[in-house]
Formats: C-alpha cells, structure tokens, sequence
C-alpha cells in the first residue's frame, strides 16, 4: 500500500461497476475495513445503501466507462473529494456468448468498447495522479477467459486476453514510476455475469448446437450455482494489493485453478514438442 500517511492509514479505491457482483462486494470489503471508496456504476441510483452506511468515506458517482468525458469528471471528482486515488479497480464489463460465426458485429464492438476501451480509458485519465504521487495500484478483472479462450465465448476472451496483454505492458511502463498492476482472473463466481448481464447471440447457426450451444446453455443454466464467492474473492484482491510484493496475475477460485494449470501444461508440451522447427525458423548462423 502506497507509504503516505493518508494513503496508509485511510487508502483511496476507485472502483467501476459497483452495482452487483465483485464490484459491489469489493466496495463493502473496503469501507468496512475504514478506508475511502469511490462507489461507480451507470445507474447511481442502486448504489445509495453506500453512502448511508458509510457516511462521507464512499463517493458514489454515476459512471459509463464508454465515456470518456464521465471518466475525467469521476477522476476530477474523487480529487475534490479525497485528494488522490491509491487504488483503481477495473470492474466494469460483461460477458457474451456465441460462437464465433454467430457473432454479430455491433453487439461485439459495443462490449469492446466496455470491456476494453473502458479499461483503457479509465487507466489513462487515473495515472496522472498516481505518477504525481508515485504511488498506485490498478487492478484489472480479467477472466480466467483472458487465459483461455473457450467454445461459445471467444469474443468476450477476445476482449479478456486484450486486457491481459495490456496489464502486462503497463506493469512493465510503470514499476519505476510507484505504480503496480495486477490481473485478476476469476472463474466461475456467483456474480450477474452469467445472468443478468449476460449478452448472447442473436441468431444461432445449428452447427455449433453441440460445442458452442451446448457450453452456452450451461453456462445459462449453471447462473447461481457457481463455486465461487464474491464476498471471498473481494478479500482475496485487498490482500493481495496490501501485500508489498503484489502479484502480476492472480486467479480467483479453484476451478479456474485447474483450468489455467491444464492450459499451461499443454501449451508447454506443444512448444517442446515443436520446439527445433521453431528454431528452425531463424536464419542459419
């Protein structure tokens, strides 16, 4: 945690989409430890419980990460309020499943521009503030999708790994400036994620019924039942930005443990496998 007095002793988040999920449970997590948050969702108006059990320590804020000029404002904002922002979380975004063919254009762009502009957006109008304090911490939910990309769900991994590779560059731009960076990649968590918020396909093609369509409707069906708890997942990224060596990436659940650690096996086994026609690919000494 950022080493000045006020940071240490009463840190400041800024958190998006706060309305339900790891957003919301993360927000509580922190103003119950004492310490500030800025409370941010599209609809403010869900977010008034904030404000009359924390008092002045929560700034609830209306905030569409798709517009830029929203952003600046919630930024000026916070600075007004608390004087400087110590932590960023990333958590805006939703999920939309369909295969790849059955993608409609619009509906993939439009949560690009949510699941990644966003983030990017949000990360550039914050850093300003965290190089004057050199001090900071941003953290960017990801997806276990942004490690693996999975029938029925490519465009949403599409725009997970993006942010992936962002994180990555941006950890490496800043570690001299103060600044840290963290992806956290969550699994399977009873969140909206696979209700509510959850966009699909318009117009299913029949050949995909039993890969694509099938994950789909489990997906759709497994809403609520997943194993992990956001409540737990919130504490889980407070001890990791409290820890003075942060992780670059930190999974969340025990199911996408298990996937990661499959993915990782076999992509190590398909670089040895294919490791001497890699190498042959470089000009001969």
């Amino acid at each position: 945690m950022p080493s000045a007095h006020t940071a240490s002793s009463s840190p400041v988040w800024f958190i998006t989409g706060c309305s339900t999920g790891f957003g919301r449970e993360l927000a509580l997590a922190v103003l119950d430890k004492g310490w500030r948050a800025v409370v941010t969702a599209r609809q403010p108006g869900s977010l008034a419980e904030f404000v009359e059990r924390y008092g002045d320590r929560a700034l609830v804020l209306a905030l569409d990460v798709t517009q830029p000029a929203q952003i600046q404002h919630a930024v000026e904002e916070t600075l007004q309020r608390f004087g400087r922002i110590d932590v960023l979380v990333n958590n805006a975004g939703y999920g939309y499943l369909g295969a790849i063919e059955e993608g409609d254009d619009q509906d993939v762009r439009a949560m690009f521009e949510v699941n990644f502009f966003g983030v990017a957006d949000t990360i550039k109008a914050v850093l300003p503030t965290m190089r004057a304090q050199r001090a900071g911490h941003i953290v960017n939910i990801t997806s276990v999708g942004g490690l693996i990309g999975n029938p029925g769900s490519g465009y949403y991994a599409a725009t997970k790994f993006a942010v992936e590779g962002l994180s990555e560059a941006l950890a490496a731009e800043t570690a001299e400036l103060g600044i840290k960076v963290t992806a956290v990649e969550p699994g399977p968590f009873r969140t909206d994620w696979a209700g509510r918020s959850l966009k699909q396909a318009k117009n299913p093609i029949e050949a995909y019924a039993a890969g694509a369509g099938k994950r789909r409707a489990a997906i759709s069906a497994g809403s609520g039942k997943q194993p992990g708890d956001p409540a737990r997942a919130a504490l889980a990224i407070i001890a990791a930005v409290q820890s003075p060596n942060p992780p670059g990436h930190l999974i969340l659940g025990s199911n996408g443990l298990e996937r990661v650690k499959a993915k990782l096996d076999t992509l190590q086994a398909e670089i040895a496998a294919w490791e001497a026609t890699t190498i042959s690919a470089d000009f001969p000494e």
